[in-house]
């Protein structure tokens, strides 16, 4: 065991089991702990605690539930789950629940105990450090984009910055000179000030960073255009109303990589709006299902005549969908390798006269 003692709460009204427990802890040369005999108090006490022995019969409530009040807090102690004999079941679904280990209360729990709360600290120091050691790494990477963006400003727009001053410079030391000479300066200030605008652009539109050598062991960002092959054919606006936040996410990559533009709605009235904008060609919503008593689309009730395709996400046939106005639906869950594939066989581009709404 290590030198420092972790805090230990034991949670349990079996004043044998509590001596038991008291007298290994003793005897392993560990800090003694800190008993509470309910689970109310148990929550209540949680501060600087690193390992809590919970036992799952309790006066006002039982140890799985204590466990999932546990686990919901920000940055929970270790908890053991501590079992009656025999009772396999229970402790698979303490594990699944969150529980570090289990213990059971037979003749093997004396032995069995310092081994556990040692498997169990240095469980905890691992993950401690594996934290410490991916915060440090995401902390060089940030450093190491700062001093590339910085270099690249530097590099990229101090030439053309000079450059100007220069030029102003010689235009106030002869304010009557040669119209055409002038004009020559202005020209290049203002050659100068749109490759800074060309550059900030690029920086503002970068969604990757790709790199080039500057100087030896020096990098810079690479701001010019994308090397690709092809470019992703632009397909135009797509407005996204949907409640689930990582189907939102899931949705919105597939269909940016498929060539939309994308933009989140939160409410029906700002998608109404939002989709009488000219260059929106795709509505997605959620669509009810079979849930009684709900609107087929989220509310949102798409006109007759339209540019924009409505693609409504469904769990059920998706047939009250279809008929409130969507072209397509999409069961959940979904193929990603098919998804956008779908809906982009369904994007026709006839006029809004020639395309059959419901």
């Amino acid at each position: 065991m290590a030198d420092a003692s972790p805090r230990i709460l034991l949670v349990d009204d079996d004043p044998d089991i509590t001596r038991l427990v008291q007298h290994v802890l003793a005897a392993n040369g560990l800090s003694p702990a800190v008993q509470v005999t309910t689970g109310r108090d148990a929550l209540r006490s949680l501060a600087d605690v690193d390992i809590v022995l919970l036992d799952h019969q309790l006066p006002d409530t039982s140890g799985l539930d204590v466990l999932g009040a546990i686990r919901a807090r920000p940055s929970p102690p270790a908890v053991v789950l501590v079992t009656a004999h025999g009772n396999e079941s229970l402790a698979a679904a303490a594990l699944r629940l969150g529980a570090d280990d289990y213990l059971a209360k037979d003749a093997a729990l004396a032995e069995l105990l310092p081994q556990i709360l040692e498997r169990v600290r240095r469980n905890r120091e691992l993950r401690k450090a594996l934290a410490a050691a991916e915060q440090d790494l995401v902390q060089a990477e940030r450093l190491a984009a700062i001093g590339e963006m910085t270099v690249t400003l530097h590099h990229e727009i101090n030439n053309p910055l000079m450059a100007a001053f220069a030029d102003v410079d010689l235009l106030l030391a002869d304010l009557e000179g040669a119209v055409d000479q002038r004009r020559e300066s202005l020209e290049s200030i203002r050659q100068a000030l749109r490759r800074i605008r060309d550059i900030l652009r690029r920086i503002s539109e970068l969604r990757e960073a790709r790199t080039k050598d500057y100087l030896r062991g020096v990098r810079i960002l690479d701001l010019g255009e994308p090397e690709t092959a092809q470019s992703v054919q632009e397909r135009g606006e797509a407005l996204i109303h949907l409640g689930d936040e990582d189907l939102a996410r899931i949705v919105s990559l597939l269909l940016r990589d498929a060539g939309f533009t994308i933009r989140r709605v939160g409410t029906t009235s700002e998608l109404e709006s939002g989709a009488n904008r000219l260059g929106v060609s795709l509505v997605l919503v959620s669509g009810s299902g079979s849930t009684p008593g709900a609107h087929p689309l989220g509310g949102f009730v798409p006109p007759r005549e339209r540019d924009y395709l409505v693609v409504a996400l469904v769990t059920g046939a998706g047939s009250a969908a279809l008929a409130a106005g969507a072209d397509h639906i999409v069961h959940l869950p979904f193929d990603p390798e098919t998804f956008t594939a779908e809906i982009l066989h369904r994007q026709a581009p006839a006029s809004p006269a020639d395309t059959p709404f419901p």
